[in-house]
């Protein structure tokens, strides 16, 4: 299966409003791996972002966002499961972190610079 196009994630993650970014990812990665991976204890808030009757601050909204670009490549080149299996498994070209943990402790863009393109090499693209 083709790997979706980079340029054409990046602008999905763009300009989708977060409370769709944040309903994505909780039908393909559930409530609790995505409040994880955003950087909140609640779960239910992930629920409250999707609905769009709460809005998380900036470094979750950037979490959100990268997450969404890495699992969309992730679901459109194999399925939810594996997206969720890549997310909490150590992964060789993050130093065998796991991409949640990473995207989760990221204060910065820059802290995230690696987790998107190693989802994309895991789905068939370039890295």
């Amino acid at each position: 299966m083709p790997v979706l196009d980079p340029h054409r994630v990046t602008d999905e993650a763009t300009r989708l409003d977060v409370a769709e970014i944040a309903a994505y990812l909780q039908a393909q990665l559930g409530q609790k791996l995505t409040a994880y991976v955003a950087g909140v204890t609640d779960p239910k808030m992930v629920g409250r972002w999707a609905a769009g009757k709460a809005r998380p601050r900036d470094e979750r909204e950037m979490r959100l966002r990268d997450a969404f670009k890495a699992t969309r490549m992730l679901v459109a080149a194999f399925d939810a499961g594996t997206a969720k299996a890549w997310w909490v498994g150590s992964n060789t070209r993050l130093d065998d972190r796991a991409p949640a943990a990473i995207v989760r402790h990221a204060v910065d863009p820059e802290a995230l610079r690696y987790v998107v393109p190693a989802a994309r090499a895991f789905a068939g693209g370039p890295a």
